[in-house]
């Protein structure tokens, strides 16, 4: 059976200088094939040691029995934050709890049933989107990063987004993972904030433009807030709720990074997320066939107690997930000195968590590369799913909107092929490659037609 497409990796051995240059250009393709049955790999550079776990317990003592002891590594960090600031994704400690107190709330309870309406309209409009294009072949990124920051827009600001603010959102956020690798001058020397971080100017323009767009909303909203005029949606939820302990809400410029955080964990990852779906439906047409008989069955109404019953579309949804998880690398820094599989671990070294390769272990999934949505009913697929899959990361700082960005996902499956089919296109199979999340290298070009 046809394997779905995974990055080459490099040569096991390169010097330091290759290695860099490599990971600017993929994260993936900058990584051995060893890792994927490696438990534990050693990383050294003349800066720092880096530390790749993918044994389970280790993975669990990091994200969730001592997550404080391993927080998240400002190599890394610092630089996103010409876009996303101070928001929850960077903090640590005592202002990272502080943010999770606010935000928690909004995702909490009966809260992702009131937003269900919201991300149906979004859903919807992008199935008519779709639907006017049948017969033709259409880069479907593009259409899920559209049908991702609809979401975002209607269940935070209760605003449908336009053709052409779908279309600067997605420009912008390509255009910043393009000009923004990973790796810069930030990732090998630690500093003070003043030190330059050698950002790209046009790494900085963009950014700027990302956060002048959210500051105008923000702006507004918080204006309706002030008259009694706001909506009940995400956004006035979050800028009206205080922190139990200090009885302090968001700043205006608190709410900017927040918010720059919830586009590119709302947007970019469910676009990525979405648009390796529809290529795998694609590409193993018997699976999309049971996905629309399923939402053709089950999905009548388009009520939020329907998507529970759309377990074809959860699994397909999951196994996506598993294959292209959208953050691929998550990075921890240890505070003090740790002995882990006997190596002696130095306080200061970086603890790389990395879903892509945990989510493709040898040694721990059956046929990891294969594309099988029926394992999840498994025994092996129940472990692993406890054990080794992280595609929301785990422990205290598992995303937020974890569960939001389930419901979405399923939604948007079974609502755009219960009506339409995707066929791959000859010569245009994607190649995955990873900057900030898990895209395409020259986009998913699928053919769509009414069923």
């Amino acid at each position: 059976m046809r394997q779905p497409p995974k990055p080459v990796p490099r040569a096991d051995r390169v010097s330091l200088w290759r290695y860099v240059k490599l990971f600017r250009q993929d994260i993936l393709s900058a990584q051995p094939a060893r890792l994927y049955r490696a438990w534990m790999a050693e990383f050294k550079t003349p800066f720092f040691r880096s530390y790749l776990l993918n044994q389970p317990d280790l993975v669990a003592e990091v994200l969730k029995k001592r997550p404080m002891d391993f927080p998240k590594s400002d190599r890394i960090g610092a630089g996103l934050r010409p876009l996303l600031g101070d928001s929850v994704f960077l903090t640590n400690g005592a202002q990272w709890q502080r943010q999770r107190r606010i935000i928690d709330p909004a995702f909490e309870g009966g809260r992702l049933k009131d937003t269900f309406p919201a991300m149906y309209a979004a859903a919807e409009a992008a199935r008519v989107r779709l639907a006017a294009q049948a017969g033709q072949v259409v880069e479907v990124e593009q259409e899920a990063s559209h049908a991702a920051a609809d979401v975002i827009f209607r269940t935070l600001f209760s605003l449908p987004i336009d053709d052409d603010m779908a279309s600067a959102v997605f420009h912008e956020f390509r255009s910043y993972q393009r000009t923004q690798p990973i790796l810069n001058l930030a990732a090998f020397i630690k500093g003070p904030a003043w030190m330059p971080r050698l950002f790209r100017r046009d790494t900085k323009q963009t950014a700027k433009r990302i956060r002048g767009l959210i500051a105008q909303l923000t702006e507004t909203r918080a204006a309706q807030i002030a008259a009694g005029t706001a909506p009940d949606d995400l956004a006035t939820k979050i800028m009206t709720t205080a922190d139990p302990q200090s009885g302090e809400t968001f700043t205006a410029s608190e709410m900017v990074d927040q918010v720059a955080i919830f586009f590119l964990a709302g947007h970019e990852t469910s676009a990525s997320a979405l648009g390796w779906a529809l290529y795998l439906m694609a590409l193993y047409p018997e699976w999309q066939d049971r996905l629309a008989e399923e939402a053709r069955a089950e999905f009548v109404d388009g009520t939020f107690s329907e998507v529970g019953r759309l377990r074809i579309s959860r699994d397909v949804f999951r196994e996506t997930l598993r294959l292209y998880p959208p953050v691929p690398m998550m990075v921890r820094e240890t505070t003090c000195p740790e002995r882990f599989r006997d190596r002696d671990i130095p306080k200061g070294a970086q603890m790389v968590l990395s879903p892509w390769h945990l989510h493709r272990h040898e040694r721990l999934w059956d046929r990891p590369d294969d594309f099988d949505p029926a394992r999840w009913q498994t025994e092996n697929g129940r472990t692993c799913a406890r054990e080794a899959y992280i595609p929301f990361s785990a422990g205290p700082r598992v995303c937020t909107g974890a569960g939001f960005a389930m419901v979405e996902g399923v939604l948007m499956l079974s609502l755009l092929l219960r009506d339409l089919r995707v066929t791959l296109v000859d010569g245009k199979e994607p190649v995955p490659e990873a900057h900030l999340t898990v895209r395409a290298r020259d986009g998913i070009w699928l053919r769509v037609d009414s069923r």
